[in-house]
């Protein structure tokens, strides 16, 4: 399958870093901390920035002191955190200006994962501290698609929630689902799925990113 964009918008966790173990690592820690189911608080973790997951599975809680607290703990937790396979590639055959990072974790912990991974540091980021509204609310990658100079309509990304999906789709994108974190059936709405970014290659083709998907 081939697909053509102006931009590339990335996901951080599941897309680019598999970072599953240590993100459940930390809100399970967390969750017996503060007595709260542990299931639960993983089912809303994925995909959404801290201070709205803490917001959701305890309300009763200081949601800004939680949301430090539990930034606090991923920053320094790298123990298993690795690139997803095909994500080093993929990045470098990319022009540094046609691609950035939409995560729900803040700056300082996407920095944390991408040296982690041992992954380039791109140039740009939209980070859960530079937004109001998470995922699944648009806004994230309508502000990554400004960043890059482009259109949400002219830009891809490439998402593993259904809550980041939700916010590409309502941005007015196309999205690439990777199935590294949820199955297939979880990930409706992305126009193609993959397993994850291996053998995807790109060409600049009459000034537009050409993406040539695996079968």
């Amino acid at each position: 399958m081939v697909l053509y964009c102006q931009g590339i918008l990335f996901d951080l966790d599941g897309v680019l870093v598999d970072s599953i173990q240590a993100v459940e690592r930390v809100w399970l820690a967390w969750a017996r901390e503060n007595n709260l189911d542990p299931a639960l608080v993983i089912e809303h973790a994925h995909g959404r920035r801290t201070i709205e997951t803490v917001r959701l599975v305890a309300p009763h809680l200081d949601a800004e002191r939680e949301d430090a607290k539990v930034e606090a703990m991923e920053i320094v937790d790298g123990e298993g955190v690795k690139a997803i396979a095909g994500a080093a590639l993929l990045l470098a055959s990319l022009p540094p200006d046609r691609y950035l990072i939409v995560t729900s974790a803040s700056e300082a912990l996407a920095r944390a994962r991408m040296g982690f991974a041992a992954l380039a540091m791109p140039s740009k980021f939209v980070t859960a501290d530079q937004v109001s509204h998470g995922k699944p609310h648009p806004e994230p990658y309508l502000k990554g698609a400004k960043r890059l100079g482009f259109s949400a309509q002219d830009c891809i990304v490439f998402e593993d929630t259904a809550a980041g999906i939700q916010s590409a789709k309502a941005a007015g994108t196309k999205v690439v689902g990777l199935t590294t974190t949820y199955p297939a059936s979880a990930l409706n709405g992305a126009n193609v799925i993959l397993k994850d970014l291996s053998r995807i290659e790109v060409q600049l083709e009459n000034g537009s990113l050409k993406l040539t998907l695996p079968e």
